[in-house]
């Protein structure tokens, strides 16, 4: 049998491919993980970079970061430059960072350029050519001498972008069906937590050195409550009572209960909770079950968001390679809390509880990446529990197979 490192890479990946459709082919009950390659192959990574990112929908910030015209986030989206930024019509677009003239990033990361800021006008530092907030050119130096040259058709390139429930998406090949028909039933789940007049107040950034499959399938599947955060989460939503709803092309959606006894001293306390644990103001309006529970979910393919009675926890994933990607935590709260008394001592305290559990799985998933590298490494099988991990494996095959998720038969 041919080595694998001396496999030609289009065969190599195909043989991932078809490993992946197989194991998806199996039921739960019978469901394994799948092939270590699907995590450290850099030319696999690469067909899901062609195939399902710059064809898919990423979440690149949220219009609280970009409350005024000007304010701007900077982002490296799959090695695209991105300028996530309100124009003075208030109008939020994704512009590409590459100069007009001669390629030049305008903010390059690494270089002390801000990540997210204000700015009335966008300059490039290599020859001082000057752009409007929605891209447009307004000056060029020396150009003059230029023949047929006309400002007007020299701009920063647009992005397709859409704003859902508060959030900045981008489709870097244009081709995507409309988010907002792909995110209806998502967004009538999450409507009662009026995200889009949410604010971001806790961030953290993380470095990881490991594959994004391994950081969505943590995120889902609440069996590691049992190991990972026995301390942390598993006292208040034990592993054993968490479950998945059923399969949906888009989204997939994971209920975190609370106990049956903090859930009773919840909703007898409804009239004073702040004097039942810590957090921020609850959110006005939920419903029972709302309120005593987390749901998780990914907006396919890497949309993470989670709900609480009292927040919104958004991660937003930057995939990088196979073994790396970027990631920012954030927790966003209803504006009433910004006027709280107590606001600094809240935030201080939450950042703490969030860092802590939040390096609770970074650990686990640098830890699983490095076992993945292993020419030892074996396809585990899969608890019930761990459904999520499951249906992002039929996604992923459903992507194998050329078909977009909308388009695809039950496999």
């Amino acid at each position: 049998m041919q080595n694998a490192t001396l496999e030609p890479h289009i065969d190599r990946v195909e043989r991932i491919k078809q490993e992946v459709i197989e194991a998806s082919k199996l039921p739960l009950s019978l469901a394994i993980t799948n092939p270590r390659a699907a995590y450290v192959d850099e030319d696999f990574f690469c067909f899901e970079k062609e195939t399902i990112f710059e064809a898919g929908w990423l979440c690149v910030a949220h219009v609280s970061q970009l409350k005024q015209p000007g304010s701007f986030v900077a982002i490296d989206l799959l090695e695209e430059p991105l300028l996530v930024i309100r124009g003075t019509d208030g109008g939020i677009r994704v512009l590409s960072r590459v100069c007009a003239h001669r390629a030049m990033d305008i903010m390059p990361e690494g270089f002390e350029y801000p990540r997210t800021g204000d700015a009335k006008l966008l300059l490039c530092p290599y020859h001082h050519w000057t752009y409007e907030l929605d891209g447009r050119l307004k000056g060029c130096p020396q150009m003059q001498r230029a023949e047929n040259f006309d400002k007007a058709e020299w701009r920063l390139a647009e992005f397709r972008s859409e704003v859902w429930q508060g959030f900045v998406f981008v489709n870097l090949d244009g081709n995507a069906t409309p988010l907002a028909d792909e995110f209806a039933d998502f967004a009538k789940l999450i409507a009662p937590w009026r995200a889009a007049e949410m604010e971001v107040v806790i961030a953290f950034d993380w470095e990881c050195n490991f594959n994004w499959k391994v950081m969505i399938e943590n995120w889902l599947e609440s069996y590691h409550h049992l190991g990972s955060h026995n301390a942390t989460l598993n006292p208040i939503m034990p592993a054993q009572m968490t479950w998945t709803e059923p399969e949906h092309p888009h989204f997939i959606h994971c209920h975190l209960p609370y106990t049956n006894t903090l859930r009773t001293e919840i909703l007898e306390a409804s009239s004073h909770p702040k004097e039942l644990a810590p957090g921020f103001l609850p959110i006005a309006g939920l419903s029972d079950s709302e309120r005593t529970e987390w749901n998780v979910y990914v907006g396919l393919p890497c949309f993470m968001l989670l709900t609480a009675p009292d927040r919104v926890i958004w991660y937003r994933l930057q995939p990088v390679s196979a073994g790396r990607c970027k990631l920012v935590t954030m927790t966003l709260v209803s504006k009433e809390n910004l006027a709280a008394p107590d606001l600094a001592r809240t935030l201080e305290r939450e950042a703490e509880m969030l860092r802590n559990f939040h390096s609770e799985d970074m650990v686990v998933n640098t830890a699983v990446q490095r076992g993945l590298q292993s020419r030892k490494a074996v396809r585990g099988r899969l608890s019930h529990l761990e459904e999520p991990v499951w249906l992002v494996q039929r996604y992923l095959a459903n992507w194998a197979q050329n078909a977009r998720p909308s388009e695809r038969s039950k496999v």
